[in-house]
């Protein structure tokens, strides 16, 4: 027998070689995934730093509308995401309302947004934990129907030597390899990029808190803004 990984997947089963298109397109999955999560969130956070830098004059001067519109042009931001969210919520509170009322549908609008800002950067997080947590039982699957189908074979292959189950069960092998192989990326792209989502969800919320700090400064109402 040819002992390559070619002459390997020519002589397995359907059973085994289904199993190896299963793995290699979870493993494509998982690296479109990654690379997907990966721009997103170096946009997010380019887009941030720029949204920062661009905001503090305006913040000085009580520009709130200036703001909201920096905010637009930085939609990839979740830090512009939370200030136009909350900015919006205050200015459009009836005039009629007391500065109390007015703080508090900022912050509601603010609970709001972290929300849904924190369910979109974990899209797509669940499909590479999930590839990340089955990929090796899938693999394994593909081994055990490999060395059942090459006892089978030795067993009806009379005074079969040790060479023909060796040569079944190193193929078989190979599927709980190739899922070690998706399994293991798969899982540590999760790791690094749950790590980034916590890292935006403190900024998330200490932005929140600095805006409310802010709109309290400035003054409740929005009459007694400049």
């Amino acid at each position: 027998m040819d002992w390559n990984l070619i002459s390997m997947l020519h002589s397995m089963s359907w059973t085994a070689l289904s199993v190896v298109i299963m793995l290699l397109l979870m493993s494509v999955i998982s690296i479109v995934l990654a690379v997907e999560r990966g721009l997103r969130y170096s946009v997010a956070r380019n887009q941030s730093r720029a949204f920062v830098l661009q905001v503090a004059a305006a913040l000085d001067d009580g520009k709130l509308d200036d703001i909201i519109s920096i905010a637009k042009r930085n939609k990839k931001s979740h830090i512009a995401a939370i200030v136009a969210t909350g900015l919006a919520e205050f200015q459009s509170a009836p005039s009629h309302v007391s500065g109390l009322e007015m703080i508090d549908a900022a912050e509601r609008g603010l609970k709001r947004s972290v929300a849904t800002i924190h369910a979109e950067l974990k899209r797509g997080l669940s499909g590479l934990a999930t590839i990340g947590s089955t990929a090796p039982f899938v693999g394994l699957f593909g081994t055990v129907v490999g060395i059942m189908n090459a006892f089978r074979a030795s067993a009806l292959a009379k005074g079969a030597g040790i060479t023909t189950v060796a040569s079944g069960i190193s193929e078989a092998l190979v599927t709980t390899a190739l899922g070690l192989l998706v399994a293991v990326p798969a899982v540590w792209c999760y790791n690094y990029f749950t790590s980034k989502v916590e890292g935006f969800d403190v900024e998330m919320e200490n932005s929140s808190m600095e805006l409310v700090s802010y709109l309290v400064r400035r003054g409740v109402r929005k009459t007694s803004l400049p």
